[in-house]
């Protein structure tokens, strides 16, 4: 599976000037992070990566429809222990995860 989303995510960061197209970029980095093959879910409360990208894709919806989701419902994917850290760490990308929220961490002070 490629990553070009979250590699150009992390290489170029946010489009501060876009915040709403940004968070979009951040979810869809997201999506390819948990799509990849023999991820650990066991410590997230997904069952798995295809439930992991539907919970996300449900999110990038309401963004696209000019929706802007209750902040709580983003930001606890990417809360310390929250369900993304813990899938990063128990499948070996802790690093790449902790890059995208820092992006995310960007993005959240300038929606809400």
């Amino acid at each position: 599976m490629k990553l070009d989303r979250a590699r150009q995510l992390i290489n170029e960061g946010i489009d501060r000037n876009n915040p709403m197209g940004s968070l979009i970029h951040i979810l869809e980095s997201a999506i390819e992070l948990v799509s990849l093959p023999d991820n650990d879910f066991c410590w997230s409360y997904w069952e798995s990566g295809e439930e992991a990208k539907q919970e996300i894709l449900a999110l990038i919806g309401s963004v696209k429809n000019g929706v802007l989701p209750e902040q709580e419902k983003i930001s606890v994917l990417f809360a310390v222990a929250g369900p993304l850290q813990e899938v990063s760490m128990s499948s070996g990308w802790a690093d790449a995860y902790l890059k995208i929220a820092d992006k995310y961490d960007e993005v959240e002070s300038i929606l809400w």
